[in-house]
């Protein structure tokens, strides 16, 4: 429970029996504290869940308020519902190392994480303590969001439901009571969904055309096994599974902290991905001309290995690894000038052959769960949502389906108004038209 103590004025006591005094009504006779004047007058005090005393002050004339509080305090401690009103006094920065450390602790995810929130998110809710953001702060810090950086619309989704965890993490903690990003009056920044565009075949041929000759074998790797650049830096032979026609893509190159690491596919996922006999071909001329180097390189995982050896296929003029950044400098790059190719930034990186490798799938019928798969997706349904529009159209499959049912009597014309193709329709299942 919770009760209020005037700090200012008490109840008169006689002298020498210490007993409380009334007036002849019945109502306590009061009279001023050394405090009076000094302070805030009014102070509502409670037992918390630990047994501690606690206690919030307020000011003169606030007594409403005090009761108020009082209330709402009795009433959250008799329900296990009491949140401490100070919980949330703690800026939002630092909260935020709180609450990173509650995340994932793979490197990489607490480098990217760590700087958007530095950069996207405490430049204007840092300063600001968990209980003083509102709706009013909010709705600055959208605004800021928009218009503070040229960072994109879907970078400002990134940092707007980031910082959305961060007070759901708090809520869960109990530090504030509620989130004041759910606001339903405040909807985030809506991320913009772009249809990819498949390369078509002749620009993928133009573009392994120019590329150098160790450099080549990333097309087929990229359009034949989808596999991301980090992946087709690390590919090894020796995980090509020959009966039964299948790679294995179990590490990827990474380059964190100026140290180039192995480490496990993105989502920590290893997969299974079928490989044809025209792409083991060229894999194995590869091999015949640019032999496969042993490198070792430290294992990122913490998993208690600490260096790992494979043999890579791709390796630079010095029989070393690849950084991602300078083999798309390099030589990528260098493979749109020396093909005659146009280079689009953001449009045309190895990401592309992915794509490729993904619309291809798709129209010989291989199905979003299987490409999911493949790809190394964390669910189907991101697969769809990204490649849907590249799914081959029902409309001729749902048509052949019905004209099963229903078969045509002829052939009709396209060109023929909708009348003639009703009354040709009738005429031809002999119907006629009541008189």
């Amino acid at each position: 429970m919770a009760y209020i103590e005037d700090r200012w004025m008490r109840q008169k006591r006689d002298p020498v029996t210490r007993a409380k005094l009334v007036d002849n009504r019945g109502n306590p006779l009061m009279e001023r504290t050394d405090r009076y004047g000094s302070g805030q007058r009014y102070r509502v005090r409670w037992i918390d869940k630990n047994q501690d005393e606690q206690s919030l002050a307020f000011p003169d004339k606030a007594l409403t308020q005090a009761r108020e509080f009082a209330d709402k305090v009795g009433h959250a401690i008799r329900s296990g519902a009491f949140i401490d009103p100070r919980a949330g006094d703690i800026t939002v920065t630092q909260w935020a190392k709180v609450y990173v450390k509650g995340r994932s602790q793979d490197e990489s995810s607490q480098l990217s994480l760590n700087s958007l929130i530095s950069n996207q998110v405490l430049p204007f809710l840092g300063n600001y303590s968990l209980n003083e953001v509102d709706e009013t702060e909010i709705r600055e810090y959208k605004h800021w969001l928009a218009n503070h950086s040229t960072i994109s619309i879907n970078y400002q989704a990134d940092a707007w439901e980031t910082s959305s965890l961060m007070f759901d993490a708090a809520v869960d903690a109990r530090k504030i009571d509620r989130n004041p990003f759910n606001s339903k009056s405040i909807p985030g920044p809506k991320r913009q969904m772009t249809l990819i565009t498949p390369w078509p075949e002749s620009k993928m041929h133009a573009v392994e055309h120019g590329l150098s000759p160790r450099g080549k074998i990333s097309v087929p790797l990229g359009a034949g096994l989808g596999l991301r650049i980090g992946e087709m830096l690390a590919f090894s032979p020796d995980f090509i599974d020959r009966d039964r026609m299948l790679y294995r893509c179990a590490r990827q190159l990474i380059y964190r902290t100026g140290v180039l690491k192995f480490k496990l596919p993105k989502g920590h996922k290893e997969r299974d991905i079928p490989i044809s006999a025209g792409l083991l071909q060229r894999i194995d001329e590869y091999c015949d001309v640019f032999e496969p180097v042993e490198v070792t390189l430290p294992w990122a995982e913490r998993d208690g290995v600490t260096d790992m050896t494979v043999r890579l296929m791709i390796t630079n003029a010095s029989n070393g690894p690849w950084r991602a950044s300078m083999w798309t400098d390099e030589v990528w790059k260098q493979g749109f000038r020396d093909g005659g190719v146009e280079y689009r930034p953001r449009k045309d990186g190895t990401h592309a052959l992915r794509h490729l490798y993904a619309s291809y799938l798709l129209s010989q019928g291989v199905s979003i769960k299987e490409l999911a798969a493949f790809l190394g997706h964390t669910s189907e349904g991101f697969t769809l949502k990204r490649y849907v529009h590249l799914l081959p159209s029902g409309y001729d499959r749902a048509r052949l389906a019905v004209d099963a049912m229903f078969p045509p009597t002829r052939i009709l014309s396209a060109v023929q108004s909708p009348s003639r193709v009703r009354i040709a329709g009738r005429r031809a299942a002999g119907i006629r038209r009541p008189n």
